[in-house]
């Protein structure tokens, strides 16, 4: 055969190979809504990027049938490409071959561009959109899990891990997203669960849709598994790169400098917290005060949202802010609320990004339900995260900052650099009404007006405890500032950080309170 006639032919088994399933089930896919696997990464990456390998990769096994059958690609497109002109490594499962099912040879695709991620030091992007193990092959396809969930593992901390849903991932499949560091869903899509509705109906007799079951508002509202909710999946993509011009690219760099604006001037730093210590706001108004544009990338913001947790930027410079939410149950820390945090503080001190906290809470949220679920144990995670965490960190107390609560929250105790209080700031054991019914209560109960002598002592407490001065005449503070100046002091913070270094007690790993 001429080599013009072997072009020939590799061309022609290169458009049948890239049919996937076929013309029916490509319909199939576009009439559910969902873009084919390598329309998907065509519409990710920048244009005219992507390399494909393993395209002729066929499946080897031959029980039930399996030998007669020709699945292209075995079920998954996998290459590289750019994003933002900066390469990653991605793979898409293709649920018109064989419903996207994980074999042998499948997951072999999978770990070896896995594989090229690590050895690259370049991003990991996973589409998910998978029936889950295929049966014909029996235990193969759990090892192929087994070695994909492994790989996870081995990334975590030293290369950004991104999954994305889009479509269902069921059984053993969702373990590798939970595994990853961000998890991208879009609604009406997206569908993640262990055991579906037909064994929940077999096992429990209960009757549930798929999509109360494992559907995308599930896993951002209610379960946390998911980071990022999309109505689209050209939405979703847009988050995607979005996520990635903020942080590095592995372990061993920082997040690009990029040219900055001033914040936009209707964030008035001293307007935004009301002087009722009692009145709600919205925290992201101070976070845009502070950010270059204005401009906040929020993280699970339909989970847990009594703390807020995203990217932004300041001088240029990508800052991981964590903040409680006076909006939202008075910002208090709870066990969903301290694991969103704790995760967050630990993907920006592994990909070397400045935590910027920002304080206002009255403490842990307590009851029965709280402390039987283990809120002791949730809550130590922050703990835990701050004080391993050896990237710049800047406080800044806004408004209270009480108990276990100003502990948690990146206190000087717990080796924050640098320390800022606004001037009313309140900072104590407990709240003043609390504390003076514990310290005044003789004094209250005898006099002769126990509620005018109450208002009276929780003032005095309020003088002499509840505001920073006290807290900066010990040194916990360095400095009590105006909101205004906000900005300004942890631009410097930040700048002056820049070469920190910690040292540790020499020791394979910590045991954080999983």
């Amino acid at each position: 055969m001429s080599l013009k006639r072997k072009i020939e032919d590799l061309i022609k088994r290169r458009e049948q190979a890239q049919q996937g399933g076929g013309d029916e089930a490509n319909s199939k896919q576009a009439q559910l809504g969902k873009l084919g696997a390598r329309e998907r990464i065509i519409a990710l990456l920048d244009r005219g990027t992507f390399q494909e390998y393993d395209l002729f990769v066929e499946h080897d096994a031959r029980d039930f049938d399996m030998g007669k059958k020709i699945l292209h690609g075995d079920g998954v497109v996998t290459g590289t490409g750019k994003m933002g002109g900066k390469p990653v490594c991605i793979y898409a499962q293709d649920f018109t071959v064989a419903g996207g099912s994980l074999g042998l040879m499948h997951a072999r695709k999978i770990t070896k561009i896995m594989d090229h991620a690590i050895k690259m030091k370049v991003p990991l992007i996973g589409i998910n959109d998978s029936g889950g193990a295929r049966v014909q092959e029996g235990v193969n396809s759990l090892a192929g899990y087994g070695e994909i969930f492994y790989r996870n593992t081995l990334a975590s901390g030293f290369i950004p891990q991104i999954s994305v849903i889009l479509g269902p991932c069921a059984g053993g499949a969702v373990y590798s997203p939970a595994l990853t560091d961000y998890v991208f869903v879009v609604d009406k899509i997206s569908k993640m669960f262990i055991t579906g509705p037909e064994v929940i109906k077999t096992v429990l007799g209960e009757e549930i849709s798929m999509e109360d079951l494992g559907g995308a508002r599930v896993h951002c509202e209610t379960a946390g598994n998911a980071h990022f909710f999309a109505e689209s999946e050209l939405e979703c993509f847009d988050q995607i790169k979005n996520l990635l011009s903020y942080i590095p690219h592995n372990n061993t760099e920082k997040a690009l400098i990029s040219e900055y604006t001033e914040p936009d001037a209707s964030y008035k730093m001293g307007e935004i917290i009301p002087s009722d210590p009692k009145m709600p706001y919205d925290v992201r108004n101070v976070i845009k005060g502070l950010t270059d544009g204005s401009k906040f990338f929020e993280i699970q913001e339909m989970w847990a949202s009594n703390i807020v947790i995203g990217f932004g930027r300041i001088h240029g410079t990508t800052i991981g802010f964590v903040a409680n939410q006076p909006a939202v149950m008075a910002g208090v820390l709870d066990i969903d609320s301290s694991d969103k945090a704790a995760r967050f503080i630990r993907y920006c001190d592994a990909f070397n990004i400045p935590i910027v906290t920002l304080v206002d809470l009255p403490g842990y949220l307590p009851g029965i339900d709280q402390e039987h679920g283990g809120v002791i144990r949730h809550g130590a995670k922050v703990l835990y995260a701050y004080s391993e965490a050896t990237v710049p960190k800047i406080t800044v107390i806004l408004r209270k900052a009480y108990g276990g609560g100003y502990i948690a929250m990146s206190s000087r105790h717990l080796q924050a650099d640098f320390v800022f209080a606004w001037p009313g700031a309140e900072i104590a054991v407990m709240g003043p009404e609390g504390a003076a019914n514990i310290i005044f209560r003789k004094e209250i109960t005898t006099a002769e007006n126990p509620e005018e002598m109450r208002q009276r002592k929780i003032q005095e407490y309020k003088e002499k405890f509840a505001n920073p001065y006290v807290a900066a005449a010990k040194g916990y503070i360095d400095s009590v500032i105006e909101p205004d100046e906000t900005r300004h002091f942890i631009a410097h913070a930040i700048e002056v950080s820049g070469n920190k270094e910690v040292f540790h007690p020499k020791k394979k790993h910590g045991i954080p309170p999983f």
